[in-house]
């Protein structure tokens, strides 16, 4: 069975992360929330406060098949500016892993410590026009190697959904999903 680490920092966007974890466990892929602050308890964007299953230092070493980073303003930054964050993400991407940022995280995580080695990718709004290591593209979801970038929050399902398909290896069982929700995937 995947196994999935969704990464949540002080200020993450809830729908994005909420709507990743519910399509995945829906799905029957294993999925931890580790919370990137020094307890297990996260406020989000709109001050929606969560408690993870683990802080990101208690599953430093543990990989993973897909690492998701969740956007939001203030989240994207933190998750940026956390040198545990980038390590974890790094070694995830060496190790071949799934990386999937979503909304503005492509742009400040990535981008913004040089882990998108030239790949393709979309994030929210203009974010891309400081990026200087990948090659962005406007679309809902954006599939290169092992990264799966998702626009915004509009785009949360197809995000999720996409993700899903490639950790199944099968997208029928996603689609059938898909139908069952009422969503056009």
């Amino acid at each position: 069975m995947a196994k999935v680490a969704v990464l949540l920092a002080p200020g993450f966007e809830e729908a994005e992360a909420i709507i990743t974890i519910d399509i995945l466990r829906r799905l029957n892929i294993e999925v931890e929330t580790l919370a990137c602050a020094e307890s297990r308890g996260v406020v989000s964007y709109h001050t929606i406060p969560m408690v993870a299953d683990h802080t990101l230092s208690h599953k430093i070493d543990t990989y993973y098949d897909a690492v998701v980073l969740p956007g939001g303003p203030q989240g994207s930054v933190n998750l940026a500016a956390s040198a545990e964050v980038v390590r974890f993400v790094a070694a995830h991407d060496e190790a071949g892993k799934i990386i999937a940022p979503i909304c503005s995280a492509a742009a400040r995580v990535l981008g913004g410590n040089g882990l998108l080695k030239g790949r393709r990718y979309v994030c929210s709004g203009d974010l891309w026009q400081g990026v200087q290591d990948g090659v962005y593209v406007d679309a809902p979801v954006v599939e290169d190697g092992n990264l799966i970038s998702g626009k915004g929050l509009g785009h949360a399902f197809d995000f999720a959904l996409t993700l899903s398909a490639r950790l199944l290896g099968d997208d029928a069982p996603v689609r059938e999903h898909a139908e069952h929700i009422y969503y056009p995937w």
